[in-house]
């Protein structure tokens, strides 16, 4: 049987928690857990403590490799919250759910002090949609706990002077050497180009449809496209409605080279991925 050329992927191995990641053997999935009241798609639905527990396993249960917890909106047009907010709307669920599943736990932050608390409590990652050039202390405090970080390509407009690739190369570069100048790990660094964020529709469609050129970087990649805009714009549904767009992305993704999928509905993605992973990947 002929297969699509799936030499690209790295062969790349981490372990978070007592479980072993071998990226480039299969595609992974992070369930988005937001401890929010205005994220953009379930803002409000799991701030009760035993509601977002029961999500997480519920994420679990379903497929989930890792459960990303987040306690601030990144939505367009949020307003930041204060550390102190934060902390406090995401360390009760950390301290919880750590005992209660069996899958990594990640810290969606961008604040250093955040990410030190989840850290101190026994968080196995950092999701850091800043890419670790917002807080000057996060390559710091990542290198400390030795854990995976996710760096996200950002910005706070959608004017690019250059290729929108080859400035989201760019800007990964620049953290990616924050990184390694803070002590982080190779093998400890995954890149996200950041749909969403900093980008039109449009653009987001351009970056969606060149995600392979992010493969050079030598980097596993996680997308994170869950209920998106863009997917709204194109099928005119709200954010709830927008599983199968979803899906779509994620298997336009898997093809061409990511290797972890940040998503709402774990279920529905884990079913086209083992299609998509049973194709591709040899």
């Amino acid at each position: 049987m002929r297969r699509i050329d799936y030499k690209f992927h790295r062969k790349i191995n981490v372990k978070m928690k007592n479980t072993d990641f071998n990226f480039g053997t299969k595609t992974y999935i992070m369930g988005i857990l937001n401890v929010t009241p205005d994220s953009f798609s379930d803002g409000g639905d799991f701030v009760d403590l035993e509601k977002s527990i029961e999500h997480a396993k519920k994420m679990e249960k379903d497929g989930a490799d890792i459960i990303d917890i987040g306690g601030e909106s990144t939505r367009p047009g949020s307003k930041e919250v204060s550390s102190n907010e934060e902390i406090n709307r995401v360390i009760p669920v950390l301290k919880k759910l750590i005992n209660e599943i069996n899958i990594p736990i990640s810290i969606d932050t961008s604040k250093a002090i955040v990410a030190e608390e989840a850290l101190k409590c026994g968080a196995h990652m950092i999701n850091d949609v800043w890419g670790l050039q917002k807080d000057s202390n996060m390559a710091n405090v990542v290198a400390k706990y030795n854990v995976p970080i996710c760096i996200m390509h950002n910005q706070n407009d959608t004017e690019y002077k250059k290729d929108i690739i080859e400035e989201i190369i760019d800007f990964l570069k620049i953290s990616i050497n924050i990184a390694l100048n803070a002590g982080i790990k190779k093998e400890n660094i995954i890149l996200d180009p950041g749909i969403g964020f900093g980008k039109t529709p449009e653009q987001n469609m351009e970056v969606m449809a060149r995600l392979g050129e992010l493969n050079d970087l030598g980097y596993p990649i996680l997308l994170g496209t869950s209920r998106k805009s863009m997917i709204g714009k194109i099928l005119d549904l709200p954010p709830k409605e927008r599983v199968e767009g979803t899906i779509a992305t994620s298997v336009m993704g898997i093809i061409q080279g990511i290797d972890i999928l940040r998503v709402h509905d774990v279920k529905e993605n884990i079913r086209a991925i083992k299609v998509t992973d049973a194709i591709v990947r040899k």
